[in-house]
């Protein structure tokens, strides 16, 4: 089987772009971005800065390179950072906070991905000889491994007057912070007004080819411009990357309603299902997270049995599937998906009785 075989669902960042993002990039006006003359990037950072009412931003490769060009912008090295224990920065961006940033995360649990604002108190070191310096706190909207959960305004302006009372910077890593405002009804400037900085990534649920971007305030993406260009992040002809991602900030944002309702569905099939554990209450955008340790397989070969009947899913872990909802992922594929993993279940059962 070929991939267009597959109904896919690994994660958001198997978009592919659409026809108009495709013609985008083939008519862009192009200069040099790192002498600021492209001029479709310059648009693109423009917009992306209006969007999330902040001054200026800055388009980068990646949510990982974004993540750590910010967390070198607002600290330096043998500083703390205070992180989600779950979150992107810390299980998945293979160390660069500590091996390329030189800094030491500080993780703290949470429930559902939103950190205690008492919690990250407790986490501020006194002012002493024998600690290393606190400087950040970095907050993921909507949390991955959570299972898409939400931070709430209420809950960022809780943590952002932590972090004001202490001088600390407060971070976002938005990969999908408007997942979180289409969630929640809002213009994703409710979520935004209360951090110092932020990325958000264009190539996930948006449906961009490749890109992320930095935004926050005048003097902090300047910093982070000749960071991205320590990192070998200074990019050339770049508008062929920026063109994609006006149309997505112009027009595909509403659209992630739908794959909010596909996931909502897919969830509340699985949750019928014997034998599969779904928290419902973190089904609250794009992303499903379940537990298959009650069929007595690993999450792994699990995911190996989905891919014989034709679905793409990720294993995390020894116990947990994630699936994921996406522009391309239609209303019928969901229906499909419930029914073939209740074969695969049933299947699972008969020979266990027999």
């Amino acid at each position: 089987m070929s991939l267009d075989d597959y109904i896919d669902l690994r994660s958001d960042t198997v978009t592919l772009p659409t026809e108009e993002m495709l013609e985008a990039i083939r008519h862009a006006k192009l200069g040099d971005d790192v002498f600021r003359e492209d001029p479709t990037v310059n648009r693109l950072e423009q917009l992306a800065a209006e969007k999330m009412g902040k001054e200026a931003a800055l388009l980068v490769t990646s949510g990982t390179q974004a993540n750590l060009i910010s967390l070198m912008s607002n600290s330096n090295p043998g500083e703390i950072v205070i992180l989600e224990s779950e979150s992107h920065i810390y299980w998945y961006e293979v160390g660069g906070i500590s091996k390329i940033a030189g800094l030491l995360p500080w993780p703290v649990k949470s429930e559902f991905g939103a950190l205690d604002p008492k919690d990250v108190e407790a986490s501020i070191h006194p002012n002493d000889i024998h600690f290393p310096e606190p400087a950040i706190v970095c907050i993921e909207n909507t949390h991955n491994r959570h299972g898409g959960t939400i931070m709430t305004p209420t809950q960022i302006k809780a943590i952002s007057d932590v972090a004001q009372q202490h001088n600390l910077k407060l971070y976002m890593d938005g990969a999908r912070v408007f997942n979180a405002a289409v969630a929640l009804k809002i213009d994703v400037k409710e979520i935004t007004k209360h951090v110092n900085n932020l990325m958000f990534c264009l190539s996930k649920s948006l449906s961009c080819p490749v890109g992320s971007l930095l935004v926050g305030t005048n003097d902090f993406i300047e910093k982070a411009r000749k960071i991205r260009k320590l990192l070998g992040g200074g990019m050339r002809q770049a508008g062929i990357i920026a063109a994609p991602g006006i149309i997505a900030l112009e027009k595909m944002i509403d659209r992630l309603e739908e794959d909010h309702r596909n996931a909502r569905r897919l969830a509340e099939g699985i949750s019928k299902i014997q034998g599969i554990q779904i928290d419902l209450n973190r089904v609250q955008t794009n992303i499903v997270y379940y537990d298959v340790s009650d069929l007595g397989l690993s999450a792994e070969i699990f995911v190996s049995k989905l891919e014989e009947k034709g679905v793409l899913a990720l294993s995390i872990g020894e116990k947990k599937v994630r699936m994921v909802t996406h522009r391309g992922i239609e209303g019928e594929y969901i229906k499909k998906v419930v029914g073939i993993i209740e074969s695969i279940i049933d299947k699972i059962n008969s020979r266990a009785c027999s």
